[in-house]
């Protein structure tokens, strides 16, 4: 299913909750976001430092393969 049909037809069934279920919905939605009020987001140039320093890594080497990053997630 695309995005769009989703969004479709989210926004034809939360017209028939009520107030309540609505609310109760966004509630729902912003934990699955782990959404805080008392989160601070970075900034954009935090963001691009870190993508920066991450791509660094990789081209040093200090990267997991996929591969073995599966290998370990199997263990847990």
């Amino acid at each position: 299913m695309t995005a769009t049909a989703i969004k479709k037809q989210f926004d034809n069934y939360l017209p028939l909750l009520s107030t309540k279920q609505q609310t109760l919905l966004l509630e729902m939605i912003k934990s699955f976001l782990n959404v805080d009020q008392g989160t601070k987001r970075i900034t954009r140039k935090q963001y691009n430092k870190e993508i920066n320093d991450a791509v660094a890594r990789i081209e040093k080497g200090n990267s997991v393969s996929h591969k073995n990053a599966l290998k370990e997630l199997s263990k847990w």
